[in-house]
């Protein structure tokens, strides 16, 4: 079922970006491969709308065959990459600049000695790093040493993703992100060093917002109705999802049935994309790439429950430092910062606000590190945030129970 949801997502997709781009097709994919997509590149404004459908959904079609020709169990992380990765398609990832990265994880599989599928889920997220490709090998005239380059890269993130697992223990549900954004800042460094680094550039789509949102709703209305049509036209058991933290590893699919895995996946697409209009922003490359990751994790981690702090605190700080509610970080910062949904799954409400709160405002100071050539800034911020706040959590668990045994003691003797 999971493989067939994908498949039609995918030709959904494709089907749409030729409807809308109609002869001008093959321009706007040769624009949206050849043009520089480190953040903010929408490709609704660099090519168009239709080549930005179609690169999305072929990628989302081409990822889901590799699923079925290396006989992958599907899953809700399944759906979560596939998802994330279609989203990212509309505002940085490409049908050329995430091959390098790919082989790259792929040749450290083979020379670990591993299986194939041990690092593929990597290799998909780990596209994270794809305008590194664009940077290094597209805007030098194909080169081969940049293209080298980023194969060594994708190379190196396996390694790396296991490792910052242990940083932020599973309390990040993009570790992949993560870890790209930690080996980002690194590579950042050496290319601002050389005076290689790329320059500032922000790509921000505002028009055909009647047709975008009646898509991007009838999307997510049908993902809604499909979950409920598979669950019997009923929600029962639906707020079984809510007993779960949410931390990694945990996949609705497996854990629970796949008709509360879309139904939950529907309501965070039509929340997600409810917020983005509600607060007066746009549907767009970047804010529909972030509805898709929202609603993709909800199969593997977010549920209403845990994001609603995470939100809330987000909202804080949104509309009490000094960007705008609606401008692009801050709308960004809501729809991708829900990766600390177990923060709030685990330690409660109150954590989750303060995570989300913090993340609000880290998000706005990491993307220069590595120049915008970590798809998943959020990410990186987000791991950041769990791993400042872990261990402040651990301690006032440990500084309340001995102010409350201490208590106790006083209230005995008197």
């Amino acid at each position: 079922m999971i493989f067939k949801f994908l498949f039609t997502l995918s030709f959904v997709f494709i089907c749409f970006g030729l409807i809308v781009g109609n002869i001008s097709i093959p321009e706007q994919m040769f624009k949206i491969i050849m043009s520089p997509d480190y953040l903010i590149a929408d490709y609704f404004e660099i090519a168009g709308i239709g080549g930005a459908f179609l690169n999305s959904g072929l990628l989302m079609m081409i990822f889901t065959l590799f699923f079925k020709l290396l006989k992958v169990s599907p899953s809700g992380v399944s759906i979560a990459a596939v998802m994330t990765i279609g989203g990212f398609a509309l505002f940085g990832k490409n049908v050329f600049n995430v091959w390098p990265v790919v082989l790259g994880v792929l040749l450290y599989t083979l020379m670990v000695g591993e299986n194939i599928k041990t690092y593929l889920y990597v290799a998909y997220f780990g596209t994270a790093l794809a305008p590194f490709t664009t940077h290094l090998v597209i805007s030098r005239g194909f080169d081969l040493i940049g293209f080298i380059i980023v194969i060594f890269i994708g190379f190196l993130l396996p390694p790396l993703a296991s490792f910052s697992l242990t940083l932020h223990r599973g309390y990040n549900l993009y570790n992949v992100g993560f870890t790209a954004g930690l080996l980002g800042i690194i590579l950042g460094a050496i290319l601002k060093a050389y005076n290689l680094e790329p320059p500032a550039q922000f790509y921000w789509h505002t028009e055909n917002q009647v047709l975008l949102s009646i898509f991007v709703y009838g999307i997510f209305v049908s993902i809604l109705l499909f979950g409920l049509k598979l669950n019997n036209w009923t929600i029962n058991d639906y707020k079984r999802l809510f007993r779960y933290s949410g931390k990694l590893i945990t996949d609705f699919p497996l854990l629970e049935n796949e008709a509360v895995t879309f139904i939950n996946m529907g309501v965070l697409g039509l929340f997600g994309t409810t917020y983005v209009l509600l607060v007066g922003s746009e549907l767009n490359g970047p804010t529909i790439g972030g509805i898709m990751t929202l609603a993709g994790f909800g199969a593997f981690g977010k549920h209403p429950k845990n994001i609603a702090p995470i939100i809330i605190g987000i909202f804080i700080g949104a509309i009490t430092n000094a960007q705008p509610i609606s401008s692009a970080s801050m709308v960004l910062a809501v729809l991708f910062g829900t990766t600390l949904a177990p923060i709030t799954g685990e330690f409660g409400a109150f954590w989750g606000i303060v995570a989300g709160f913090l993340h609000s405002a880290l998000v706005l100071n990491t993307s220069f590190l590595h120049h915008g050539l970590n798809l998943y800034n959020n990410g990186l911020s987000g791991g950041l945030v769990a791993m400042f706040l872990l261990p402040l959590i651990e301690a006032a668990k440990t500084i309340t129970k001995n102010v409350s045994k201490q208590l106790k003691s006083v209230f005995r003797r008197w």
